[in-house]
């Protein structure tokens, strides 16, 4: 889908289930706890397929504080198939966000020369995401 507001741009947007949520590793520490977790996606909407996604998450006294992670994703872009990678950062600093940097020059198939960002919302389980990218 075409956003009017970014010349040149692009703007996918839709929804993802969460397939799978494996703690794998977990470390306390003074003043927080780091967590290595592996997640499944199922992705809908103008992305659609599926995820392989590895986070580090920092957890203190007040809640979930910050993660980062890189995730794999494997299914068709707005009519285009391939894979490409997503570098997450996020962080909560009493309002969390969560944001996307595809990881250039890592598209394969129809989605080489991928570039572009984006951000996941997380309302009462629920995750929806934009996408804002280029194809080159």
């Amino acid at each position: 889908m075409t956003d009017t507001t970014r010349p040149g741009k692009l703007r996918a947007e839709g929804a993802f289930d969460l397939t799978e949520w494996t703690e794998v590793a977990t470390h306390d520490k003074p003043g927080a706890t780091i967590s290595r977790v592996l997640i499944g996606k199922t992705f809908h909407g103008d992305l659609d397929g599926t995820s392989t996604t590895e986070i580090m998450t920092v957890t203190t006294a007040a809640g979930p504080a910050a993660y980062v992670g890189v995730e794999h994703v494997d299914g068709t872009l707005d009519g285009r198939t391939g894979t490409f990678v997503l570098q997450h950062i996020a962080g909560d600093d009493g309002e969390p966000w969560m944001r996307w940097l595809i990881v250039p020059t890592s598209g394969t198939g129809q989605l080489e020369g991928l570039r572009g960002e984006g951000r996941i919302v997380n309302q009462d389980g629920h995750h929806t995401y934009t996408l804002d990218y280029d194809l080159d």
